[in-house]
């Protein structure tokens, strides 16, 4: 009976950011069952939150296709400053760019309240002054 050993393999192309690309082969034996079981403590579904502190502001600082149903992410928080980088389906990093989505209209929403609060302000401040007769040629 002779041993022979199992070639089954699988190559992850990296581009570093010198330019040139490496592959990294990986074998049977280390090739993981799930994509993102190569992300450590990284969370599985859920990738804008935290698994370290709970907050919700993870977001991607990389990212790369990795093969044809997956992508590299490099995840960061700013929270705690937690970060890792693994590899997970494209059906979980859709639902991380549709929560990153939602975040930037929520931001976009609150600085147009902010502006128009400022503005508001600064116009009942000009008129207070047209009234007060503080405003003259001179300012202009």
């Amino acid at each position: 009976m002779s041993l022979q050993p199992d070639n089954h393999h699988g190559v992850r192309r990296v581009v570093l950011p010198s330019g040139k690309t490496i592959e990294i082969v990986y074998f049977a034996d280390q090739l993981p069952d799930d994509p993102s079981a190569r992300n450590g403590t990284a969370p599985a579904e859920d990738l804008h939150v935290c698994p370290e502190c709970a907050s919700h502001l993870v977001y991607p600082t990389h990212w790369q296709e990795a093969g044809d149903n997956g992508w590299d992410l490099q995840l960061r928080c700013p929270n705690c400053e937690w970060d890792a980088e693994g590899v997970w389906e494209t059906s979980i990093v859709e639902r991380l760019d549709e929560e990153l989505d939602t975040g930037t209209q929520a931001l976009l929403r609150d600085l147009k309240q902010l502006a128009y609060a400022n503005m508001e302000d600064e116009v009942e401040r000009f008129v207070s002054a047209l009234w007060a007769d503080q405003i003259h040629p001179l300012d202009f």
